[in-house]
């Protein structure tokens, strides 16, 4: 298959079949389409007789002989095979279905829905010329056509499914403009526009579409003015399809839970226990709180979660609606919840001086931060304080004035944060990997336009709070997993060797001297070592995370690459994410002595799937309208110059990101100082007369020349060179 390209050749006849009387327009020979009869065998579920197929086509009589011919000669040419002498079926490898996803350049890729052969298949690369009427998002079958520098080619066959049947665009008189650049298409709108004008966002059915790329549309919402970044908010919303109102049958449930907590058989009255929230300054729901205790033989931690188990009760509405959205979603503007705010700020918010139910891990660990025992229960807890990283951060070094300090959470904060550095050290140890990557801020003002952007920096009191959560998560996942509980385990496989084996060849020409290449942890963290405290330090921990593999939930447990963890699940979020919940569910379960959670792999499988799905539909949301929101910030910047970083290089130009996380481009043409030629086994662009480099890595001024605000697409020009890394 790969040395040729399959494409089906019509018949050379020319015969038309005229029209008869009370009968459907006949065929002409010379259009008998192989397509066809792929897209029949599709339509009977895979597995067709001959006679079958010829039914489903009702095509004339007098092609009958040549459609029969057909099938024989695509079985002979293995696009068919023959399960006897009149069943036909496609044939695995040279027919293929997943979901297409459009690039805005105008060719696609498919990610497949299984395996090729004995190993997976990397996304399948579909020219434009070869998309025909599929769309974005729309799940297809492919023909293999060819196999080039390692990657499959294919042709959209068939649109087996309709991904989008509604888009968010802009309105231009009874036109809309998609707003996701990767549809290429025209919304043609009839009726009511609901009050929508001229440069208004808008959410439109969609119809089929015609050969000149057009659709026939009707306005069903009108979001508002784009400038906005509440609109903004509500376009991407609608763009992912995110459940964002709750239906009355789950606000009357919940309307009615009781807002008395009071002590109940089979909780632990753990209301002595100094516990304390750590969040950040503006968190309206406190899902975990900690106490750390010294004992004869070490610590004493305590991993108090938000027990929303006993308020959110399987098959409930209130359980299938937290399920569907599967995971909180955080937007600058606003947060989309997983649970209904009476629950996710109200009952299941550890908020300070009341009683709540609470889930807890109580692990014992020696001098070193080695866990030696573990214990879980459900409790009653009483959060003395609500504190936030900035204030634990100043206590912890001495920024904070006297004046602002509580005398009563000097001890336990300095507890803490000594614990926490004990188990950082302890994990880095044993392998875990080490990633700095900085996450941009984005304030809102008043006017809800971007006031302001800045890098979220970590600090002590970040890392203590991840070192305990972390130690709770794996602590459950091991004490299940023992048991034969079946649960979703949070797992992070090993990565792809091709990636990694790139990678390496990429970092040899700028980090030396190069571990030995091998696919451990500690290979990744030598690494990021040579790399830290550089120039390229952010540009290493980006293209070295790209080598990994997305963390997603199983019932299968392979253990937790990037942790260096046998074990690990996640227990500590129950309010914003599903999966804890479940591994709730399965605990409490099995504390109670009910067996009904024991390995259920199936079931978990595809729960497990789903919410891996979900999971990444929320990042994918949330990176959106940060690029949004990055893009009309920056516009408002025009003509001013920043500092920033080549974070990427090609043939047509070179990929920036400043100091405040905005990226965008320099193209070639923009170079104007000399004609460059791209180095690309160096990832630099070197000028043929100057000999000048811009090379991956390096520091570099740049000013702010355009910014399209409907692709969100930065363009820059080169000021002046910061120096090399």
């Amino acid at each position: 298959m790969a040395s040729r390209r399959r494409s089906f050749k019509k018949k050379s006849s020319e015969r038309n079949y005229k029209r008869k009387s009370g009968k459907k327009t006949s065929r002409i020979r010379g259009d008998i389409n192989p397509d066809d009869l792929v897209r029949a065998i599709v339509n009977l579920g895979g597995n067709a007789s001959s006679k079958e197929i010829w039914e489903d086509l009702d095509w004339p009589q007098s092609v009958r002989k040549d459609v029969f011919l057909l099938l024989r000669t695509l079985v002979s040419q293995k696009v068919l095979v023959a399960v006897d002498d009149k069943q036909y079926r496609l044939h695995p490898k040279e027919f293929l279905r997943g979901e297409l996803t459009v690039n805005p350049k105008g060719f696609g890729f498919v990610k497949l829905d299984a395996k090729y052969g004995d190993a997976p298949v990397r996304d399948v690369f579909v020219p434009g010329r070869f998309l025909g009427s599929a769309r974005h998002s729309d799940h297809v079958l492919i023909q293999c056509v060819s196999l080039r520098k390692g990657r499959m080619e294919g042709r959209v066959v068939m649109v087996l499914k309709r991904g989008l049947d509604r888009i968010v665009g802009i309105l231009s008189g009874n036109l809309v403009r998609p707003d996701d650049s990767r549809i290429s298409l025209t919304v043609v709108v009839s009726g009511d526009l609901l009050g929508a004008r001229d440069g208004d966002a808008v959410l439109v059915t969609l119809g089929e579409t015609r050969d000149d790329q057009k659709v026939a549309g009707k306005i069903i919402e009108l979001l508002g003015d784009p400038s906005s970044g509440k609109v903004q908010m509500q376009m991407v919303m609608r763009t992912y399809d995110l459940p964002h109102e709750f239906s009355p049958e789950v606000i009357a449930q919940v309307e009615a839970i009781s807002d008395k907590v009071e002590p109940l058989d089979g909780r632990e009255d753990l209301r002595d226990i100094f516990h304390v929230t750590i969040d950040g300054i503006t968190a309206r729901d406190f899902d975990d709180a900690v106490c750390v205790e010294e004992t004869k033989k070490g610590y004493r931690l305590y991993v108090s979660i938000a027990d929303v188990s006993h308020y959110v009760k399987p098959g409930t509405p209130l359980d299938r609606e937290a399920y569907q959205r599967g995971t909180s979603v955080y937007f600058p503007s606003g947060v989309i919840p997983m649970l209904p705010e009476r629950l996710s700020n109200g009952l299941c918010s550890l908020n300070p001086d009341e009683d709540r139910y609470a889930f807890c891990a109580i692990l014992d660990f020696d001098q070193s931060g080695k866990r030696t025992s573990s214990r879980f229960c459900r409790s009653l807890i009483r959060s003395r304080h609500r504190l936030t990283y900035e204030y634990v951060w100043g206590m912890i070094d001495g920024t904070l004035s006297k004046d602002e300090h509580i005398a009563e959470l000097e001890e336990p904060v300095a507890r803490m944060a000594k614990f926490g550095k004990i188990l950082e050290k302890r994990r880095f140890s044993r392998g875990a990997i080490g990633f700095e990557l900085p996450e941009v801020e984005i304030i809102m003002g008043d006017d809800d336009q971007v006031e302001s952007l800045f890098r979220r920096e970590r600090n002590a009191a970040h890392k203590l709070i991840e070192e305990f959560m972390l130690a709770a998560n794996e602590a459950v996942a091991a004490h299940l997993a023992e048991k034969n509980v079946g649960i979703l385990y949070r797992i992070h496989e090993t990565p792809d060797p091709l990636k990694v084996e790139d990678f390496a060849k990429f970092a040899s020409n700028f980090l030396s001297p190069m571990p030995e290449n091998s696919i451990s942890p500690q290979w990744f963290n030598k690494i990021l070592d040579l790399a830290r405290d550089t120039p390229r330090e952010y540009v290493v921990n980006n293209l070295l995370l790209r080598t990994m593999k997305q963390a997603r939930y199983s019932p299968e447990n392979v253990g937790h690459f990037g942790l260096s963890a046998e074990f690990y699940a996640h227990f500590t979020s129950p309010i914003r994410r599903y999966p804890d919940l479940q591994v709730h569910r399965a605990l409490a379960s099995y504390l109670a002595g009910d067996k009904q959670h024991l390995k259920q792999v199936g079931k978990l499988a595809d729960m497990g799937e789903y919410l891996s799905k979900r999971e990444r539909i929320a990042i994918d949301a949330e990176r959106d309208i940060s690029n949004r929101l990055k893009a009309r910030y920056i516009a408002q910047h025009i003509g001013e110059t920043f500092q920033g970083i080549i974070s990427g290089v090609t043939s047509w130009g070179l990929f920036i990101e400043l100091d405040m996380m905005v990226s965008g481009v320099v193209t070639i043409d923009a170079l104007s100082d000399d004609n460059y030629f791209f180095e690309e086994n160096m990832h630099r662009l070197v000028g043929r007369h100057t000999g000048k480099r811009h090379q991956l890595g390096d520091l570099v001024l740049v000013r702010v020349e355009h910014v399209d605000l409907a692709t969100f697409r930065v363009n820059f020009v080169m000021e002046e060179e910061e120096g090399e890394g």
